[in-house]
């Protein structure tokens, strides 16, 4: 397949990308097109393979290099297209493999069914399944960085995959061609009713890039002001009501239920839906918990994340390791990541580390360290 993306027309409006079924999807993709793809001139973080706008995919292949550091894996992955670098994030109660073996030795405690021992081989089955070697296959979902000017996977969810036979690789190879023709080859169409019903009054088509520029500012001004700590999207959506322009009274159009008048609280759904995720690209906002209650904590009022930072900086600069130039952003990552929010991303640790350090909490000795005052 075809990934160069030299010649691709222009970006659709990211006020309307929401309507790709493939943004919301795990994009399954060839390395060679995913390392190909050209990254959004509207959104950073957001790339396109041809029309279709993505941020996340799901990619199946042999581990080809590995790398290991205390808070994750670099895992090399070969699909036969290319190779992408993958980075997967440990999991604090992997790492301990002294308590896995004494467990182990101590086996069972009596003859019947023991918790204790089936925890421990459940716990020992998931660390097995995410530490890889040269060689095995591994399935590897997440988002898309690019990382001194080399595209990489920052994994969510990753297993190494048992394939004697072959089996599940063959199932993928026949599926990509189908995937390819059937999706991401054809073209994303929007839909007229969208565009007719992002035009003024005099029939001029309105710029989306704009309307949904003033939408960020507009909200970014509001959770300064009112120091907001975390909302939800109902909770905002009004703000947003002066930007998408109602119609003007026509009788006829009132009675029609297909009018634009009707469409006008989706657009305004669409418009806060594309203003949270670019305020989430920013870390201006991330999602502690992934639920159906949508909730977003504010990163730079959220008092709790701001404490876990300065707590594990104060506790990790005692380490000799550390003692000298203070702790990695990756470090403080992923121990955030451990005792707060797995849902942190590294854009909202950014964010929550410079305010800190503009309030003379903490200070940075390098562009990457951090240690406290």
């Amino acid at each position: 397949m075809d990934g160069d993306q030299g010649g691709a027309e222009d970006e659709p409006p990211s006020l309307l990308w929401g309507l790709d079924p493939v943004f919301s999807a795990y994009a399954r993709l060839y390395v060679k097109d995913i390392l190909q793809m050209r990254e959004s001139r509207q959104v950073p973080g957001i790339y396109f393979y041809k029309s279709h706008p993505l941020f996340q995919v799901d990619v199946l292949g042999t581990v080809v290099y590995r790398r290991e550091r205390d808070d994750f894996y670099c895992y090399g992955v070969d699909d036969s297209t290319g190779v992408i670098n993958c980075l997967c994030w440990k999991d604090e109660k992997w790492r301990d493999h002294g308590d896995l073996a004494k467990d182990a030795a101590r086996g069972p405690a009596g003859g019947g069914f023991n918790v204790e021992e089936q925890l421990r081989k459940l716990r020992e089955a998931q660390r097995s399944s995410s530490v890889l070697e040269i060689g095995d296959l591994l399935q590897v979902r997440g988002s898309l960085k690019t990382s001194r000017e080399q595209r990489e996977i920052m994994a969510s969810s990753f297993y190494k995959v048992n394939d004697p036979v072959m089996s599940v690789q063959i199932s993928r190879m026949q599926e990509m061609p189908q995937l390819y023709r059937d999706c991401y080859d054809k073209p994303f169409l929007i839909p007229s009713s969208e565009l007719s019903a992002s035009s003024t009054d005099n029939g001029r088509p309105s710029s989306f890039q704009s309307v949904l520029s003033q939408s960020v500012h507009i909200l970014k001004e509001f959770l300064k002001e009112k120091e907001v700590t975390r909302f939800r999207p109902y909770d905002v959506e009004y703000l947003l009501h002066p930007l998408i322009q109602q119609p003007a009274s026509n009788t006829s159009a009132e009675r029609e239920p297909g009018s634009v008048r009707s469409v006008i609280p989706a657009q305004i759904r669409n418009l806060l839906k594309e203003t949270l995720k670019i305020l989430q690209v920013e870390g201006e906002i991330f999602r502690k918990v992934m639920s159906q209650d949508e909730v977003y904590n504010v990163t730079e009022h959220d008092k709790d994340l701001l404490a876990a930072i300065c707590d594990i900086l104060r506790k990790d600069c005692k380490r000799e390791k550390y003692a000298e130039k203070g702790c990695h952003v990756l470090h403080i990552l992923s121990s955030v990541r451990q005792c707060y929010s797995r849902n942190l991303s590294r854009e909202a640790l950014d964010v929550a580390l410079k305010f800190l350090e503009c309030n003379s909490d903490i200070i940075s000795t390098t562009d990457a360290h951090y240690t406290v005052l």
